[in-house]
């Protein structure tokens, strides 16, 4: 049973320090002595003459210095913190059967307190001293609970802490004190290591994407919760987020941090090892990307050999159940003609199914394909461009697809037209590739990738699998370089998504990977092929009623429309990407 925090003991006044070192109760602006009122001595966070410039992983105990520490509860705001994430953590440890955990991020004590009456077997670490001291202090105060406390870094938490755990929680957004990317790696190896095989760790973190590319606001309604502390942040690049703290009583500090975007931070778990990452919004499973205050990523470390759809992000898991449903599948199968789900190039009088082919052509003509080529189709959905590449070129082609209901039409549909030799079709998500390094010659995809929750980890991987001097070609509706995602909020919603790549977003990356890229703008087709597709469904709605749901095609009616406005107003993308290693 959850209880509420109770005080059953008085630690006495606490008085304040200003980050200058001064002591508001001296007049004195060079005091540096001990406090007027008795006490400790009076530290001051010292950042040198260029405190944007201090961004190291060590810095960040000489910042938790004794006057702050003393604050920080005024920040949090225990009680109202206590209400307003209510039994979540606990709720995720309870569900996985967590006995044993370990609190890295102790700060003071809030979680390893919360833990502890529920009866949790709980580790409190932390790397600064002032912390702890005052972690144990509250372990009184709100329950005469004696926290088992340890002084630890990170990086070497294998050393100073033994065991194993059931789970690892590192919370209060302190992971973004690490500054390298060396001692994020290792920090969490560190994690990964000290888990039991079937752990899990709970890590959270600002919405730094937020605030690095649309400003800073904050509800304060999660973590900071004190009402009269502001935490705003005074700079921020894509190195560093300092921000500064103040307090009612005057007295400011300072905190410099490293600005972890989510799926960055997604995909570094991933890579130590950690099988399922879930990511949370303020709590919530869905959310648009922008809203929340926090994030928070439960990562599951257990292997599950034989079910890799465990491992698929939130978005894609979305795009699978719904292009696995008897509604989608229906519709897309009967409207598109059975062979493609992508964007056609038209000419006059085309069918859907002919210009899907077209595009086909036109991608296919660029590449030097023939029966020594192999080539990756990712998100192959029918099959319709696989067919037509082994047909016409002879070349082996791999289809990866993440709905089992298309993979299976797709199988039927080469093994009727004699290609099941040259084509394999394998179930997976293109946000983890299952093949070897430098194993496809061309990597092909059409209108696939804006389905992922990662695209960045999705470009990597595709580059990764991609040989020496391979050629990566595809297509994607994207958003319009200069186009606000307020403005797609129909689209977006639509398709259950946060973000839609852009032209821009592309090049960027696939150059930071190595790849020359040429842009093919054929936007005007996209706009010509939603509105075909919309009036080929008005059409034969009553002949879809008996397989296809009333509700499914109103919705579906309401997104084309939203897909012809955003192209006809400028505010969408669509094209061919010639892309080589």
């Amino acid at each position: 049973m959850s209880r509420s925090w109770q005080v059953v003991t008085d630690c006495g006044d606490k008085h304040a320090e200003r980050d200058d070192g001064t002591c508001p109760t001296s007049c004195s602006k060079s005091y540096r002595g001990s406090c007027a009122q008795g006490g400790r001595p009076i530290q001051r966070q010292d950042f040198g003459e260029n405190p944007t410039e201090v961004r190291d992983t060590n810095h960040y105990e000489k910042e938790y210095v004794h006057g702050f520490v003393e604050k920080w509860d005024e920040l949090i705001d225990w009680r109202r913190r206590y209400e307003s994430e209510g039994t979540f953590f606990i709720d995720q440890l309870k569900a996985r059967g967590v006995k044993r955990v370990l609190d890295v991020a102790t700060g003071t004590g809030f979680h390893s307190v919360r833990l502890v009456q529920e009866g949790f077997d709980t580790v409190s670490a932390d790397g600064s001293q002032e912390m702890l001291r005052k972690a144990f202090e509250n372990g009184f105060t709100y329950g005469q609970y004696v926290l088992k406390v340890v002084q630890a870094d990170w990086r070497y938490l294998n050393r100073d802490v033994h065991g194993e755990f059931d789970a690892i929680i590192c919370l209060g957004n302190s992971f973004t004190h690490l500054f390298s990317e060396r001692d994020r790696r290792k920090a969490l190896a560190e994690f990964y290591a000290l888990l039991k095989h079937d752990g899990v760790l709970i890590i959270d973190q600002r919405n730094y994407d937020s605030i690095l590319d649309d400003g800073f606001s904050s509800t304060h309604s999660y973590y900071y919760c004190g009402e009269e502390v502001t935490a705003e942040p005074e700079y921020v690049d894509e190195g560093l987020a300092r921000f500064r703290y103040r307090f009612p009583d005057g007295s400011e500090y300072a905190l410099n941090m490293f600005p972890l975007r989510k799926d960055y931070m997604r995909r570094l778990m991933r890579e130590v090892g950690f099988q399922r990452v879930d990511t949370f919004g303020d709590f919530q499973k869905t959310y648009h990307e922008a809203d929340p205050d926090f994030f928070i990523h439960v990562a599951e470390k257990m292997y599950r050999e034989d079910d890799t759809s465990l491992s698929y992000s939130t978005a894609v898991s979305t795009a699978r159940d719904y292009y696995n449903s008897d509604d989608a599948d229906a519709f897309y199968h009967s409207v598109w003609g059975g062979q493609h789900i992508h964007v056609g190039v038209y000419e006059d009088g085309d069918t859907i199914d002919a210009a899907s082919g077209r595009t086909v052509e036109r991608m296919a003509s660029g590449l030097n394909l023939s029966p020594d080529v192999h080539v990756l189709d990712v998100g192959a959905g029918f099959g319709g461009s696989a067919r037509h590449l082994a047909r016409t070129y002879g070349c082996k082609v791999t289809c990866l697809n993440l709905s089992e209901v298309e993979n299976a039409r797709n199988r039927a549909a080469n093994k009727e037209e004699g290609l099941d030799e040259l084509i394999d079709v394998v179930d997976g998500s293109f946000e983890e590739l299952p093949f070897n390094d430098n194993s496809f010659h061309v990597v092909w995809s059409q209108d696939a990738l804006l389905h992922g929750g990662d695209r960045i980890r999705a470009l990597e991987e595709i580059v990764r699998v991609l040989k020496p001097g391979g050629e990566f070609v595809f297509t994607d509706p994207m958003a319009a370089d200069d186009c606000s995602r307020e403005a797609l909020r129909p689209i977006l919603d639509r398709l259950h998504l946060d973000t839609m790549g852009a032209p821009g977003f592309y090049r960027r990356e696939l150059a930071r990977l190595g790849l020359s890229v040429e842009f093919d703008d054929l936007t005007e087709h996209l706009t010509t092929h939603y509105g075909r597709v919309l009036r080929e469904t008005e059409a034969r709605e009553a002949e879809m009623a008996g397989t296809v749901s009333a509700g499914y095609l109103e919705h579906m009616k309401t997104g084309l429309r939203n897909w012809v406005d955003g192209g006809a107003n400028g505010r969408l993308k669509w094209g061919v990407f010639r892309c080589k290693s």
